[in-house]
């Protein structure tokens, strides 16, 4: 799979996905999973399956989404190496990076993990620290799905604006809808920044 780098919105992804979220108990890491999941199944009309794992702590401990999507059927749902890897904490990057495939897409939390100098190509949002600024730290999963889905493609951005506003605690959907919107922007912005840089031959790196 090669790092999107387009301007233009990338459209869903075709085929099969494999996809890990990961953090710690309390960002919401599992709801992101389950968003997604319902955004490729009712939004986009695709196959998905999801496995959560928390660590010895609900809150505070280790814990993953792994989701998977495809247009086909789905006959394993556990992720054995992740195309996408979404990570939110240290401790998850640490845990999983070693799993991506080659050219797989990393989407960190940047205040929050530190890749090794020699990973090549990432990109990054300081998402907890947006969702801080709103008031609402506990929104910084909803920041970094639409940051994901800027970046990936890998649901329609409507399928996945929509799934959003239905999982979402009734009357908080415009403020997530909101948040979503943050971290979507964000990662339109970086994918232009992405482009420029190439154009002008300096690179694609963050």
């Amino acid at each position: 799979m090669e790092n999107p780098g387009g301007v233009e919105i990338p459209k869903a992804r075709t085929g099969k996905q494999e996809i890990i979220f990961t953090g710690f108990g309390g960002q919401g890491i599992v709801l992101a999973g389950r968003i997604l999941g319902k955004a490729a199944v009712i939004g986009d009309h695709r196959n998905s399956t999801l496995v959560q794992a928390y660590g010895p702590e609900a809150r505070g401990g280790a814990c993953s989404a792994q989701v998977i999507i495809s247009d086909g059927s789905i006959h394993y749902p556990y992720v054995r190496q992740p195309a996408i890897l979404v990570c939110m904490s240290q401790a998850g990057f640490d845990k999983f990076n070693h799993q991506m495939v080659e050219n797989g897409v990393l989407l960190i939390d940047q205040d929050l993990v530190r890749p090794p100098e020699k990973t090549k190509d990432f990109f990054s949002i300081p998402s907890t620290r947006m969702a801080e600024e709103m008031g609402r730290k506990m929104m910084a999963n909803i920041i970094m799905f639409g940051f994901f889905t800027a970046i990936t493609g890998a649901v329609s951005v409507d399928a996945a604006r929509n799934a959003v506003r239905e999982s979402v605690p009734k009357g908080t959907e415009d403020m997530n809808a909101s948040a979503f919107n943050k971290g979507h922007d964000y990662g339109i912005a970086v994918l232009k920044g992405k482009q420029k840089k190439a154009t002008a031959g300096k690179g694609v790196h963050p």
